[in-house]
């Protein structure tokens, strides 16, 4: 039992005995204490690369990094030890990003860079950090007051096109993939597809054959499919094909701030009978489309309420996207802040959901892990239906003009 958690026990024990109230009023993240809070996107693996180059003999995780000559002024710093430890984190997905320029070219390497710099940091902080790649593996690191780590692949260009580097990347860890970046891949189109100024059209209007293969094997493995990031016409495709609940792993809802990186309400209603769920995303640009500089923790509330709303409150989570970020809102400026943001939900204003216990509870880390339990289920059934691994590969006309990496015929389908 956690230590903080034996202490409210005991507050609750001794008041039976002595017959004198707790005075301690309790509060909403008073939950974090009993199940793991679980956020599903922080990019601190690309702050490291971007900033020390994946070094970590000179990188201090153990100190709060708002306070160093350094890190005080990267603007995108948000993540240590002693913050993560005042925020009650249970849990977090660490993110093994590359930029959308390493398609066709050095993506899988890179990638596989930044799951061994994400695997190094949690080596390095056994006391803090517990490596996990199942939902048991979250509980097993909470019941130790370890932060349960894992490891995510954001962008579907880490997979270069390859069923093969799909499945060594779940072997290497990842228990998630985001379909797609800021950019289209052979088989699926990102979200800038949907905005007509972003300069990047749609290329396939949802997923291609091969895309939905992708999702297909992402079922068999056990991985889960994340729908950040992609177009509206892949969200469709992808819950369609998929037979285990998709993720979105940092996305807000977009008839809060109508933005592409958001999710639209028809999305939200497939939610309950996918099973899936919508991880609420920090980012100011994201929660508040009218003035991003004002944002605050009330429009973080303000989409969580809505997602709750429309989706219902077992398909909904939190995905910061610290570290990923420039702007993050008053009241959640890092991640020593979550405990605010349900205080705030469970003082349940008037014209607000009401938010009980059991709610929050849902909401820090419960539904994640159902939903993860219910991918690891679709695998073991697979398994023993005998699917066995999917070995198409792309065609080679798919990739247009961008062969000039390609050494081996063998790689690509013909057709």
């Amino acid at each position: 039992m956690r230590a903080e958690a034996f202490v409210l026990t005991w507050l609750v024990v001794a008041a039976v005995v002595t017959g004198f109230p707790i005075r301690r009023k309790a509060r909403g993240s008073d939950v974090l204490y009993t199940v793991p809070l679980i956020d599903g996107h922080n990019d601190l693996p690309y702050n490291l690369r971007s900033h020390v180059k994946n070094q970590l003999a000179n990188f201090n995780f153990s100190a709060n990094l708002s306070s160093d000559p350094y890190w005080s002024k990267v603007q995108t710093s948000f993540t240590d030890l002693p913050r993560l430890r005042a925020g009650r984190l249970g849990a977090q997905f660490w993110v093994a990003f590359v930029g959308c320029s390493s398609q066709f070219k050095d993506a899988v390497e890179e990638t596989m860079e930044q799951i061994d710099v994400i695997k190094r940091l949690i080596r390095a902080y056994p006391d803090d950090l517990q490596y996990a790649t199942s939902a048991q593996g979250i509980w097993d690191a909470f019941n130790r007051s370890r932060i349960a780590s894992l490891i995510a692949v954001e962008g579907g260009h880490s997979l270069d096109n390859r069923l093969a580097v799909l499945r060594l990347m779940y072997e290497l860890g990842a228990r998630y993939v985001s379909l797609t970046h800021s950019c289209n891949t052979p088989w699926g189109d990102s979200s800038p597809a949907d905005s007509p100024d972003s300069g990047i059209p749609a290329e396939h209007n949802g997923l291609t054959e091969y895309g939905t293969l992708m999702v297909k094997e992402m079922n068999r493995l056990g991985m889960m499919v994340d729908l950040s990031h992609v177009s509206h016409a892949v969200m469709v495709d992808a819950i369609n094909v998929s037979v285990a609940p998709v993720v979105f792993s940092h996305s807000s809802a977009f008839a809060i701030c109508n933005h592409h990186r958001n999710v639209r309400d028809d999305i939200l209603q497939l939610m309950p009978q996918n099973g899936g769920i919508v991880m609420v995303n920090f980012y100011s640009g994201y929660v508040n489309c009218r003035n991003a500089t004002e944002a605050s923790l009330e429009d973080v509330v303000a989409h969580i309420n809505y997602i709750r709303t429309v989706a219902g409150v077992d398909h909904v989570g939190i995905g910061s996207d610290y570290d990923g970020i420039e702007a993050t809102p008053v009241g959640l400026e890092d991640v020593s802040k979550y405990p605010n943001l349900f205080d705030r939900l469970a003082e349940n204003r008037p014209g607000e959901p009401t938010w009980t216990s059991e709610d929050l509870e849902k909401l820090a880390g419960l539904n994640l892990i159902r939903v993860f339990g219910e991918v690891e289920k679709v695998r073991d059934r697979l398994a023993a239906e005998g699917l066995k691994p999917y070995e198409d590969l792309l065609p080679r006309a798919d990739l247009g003009n961008n062969t000039g990496c390609i050494t081996d015929a063998y790689s690509f389908s013909r057709a």
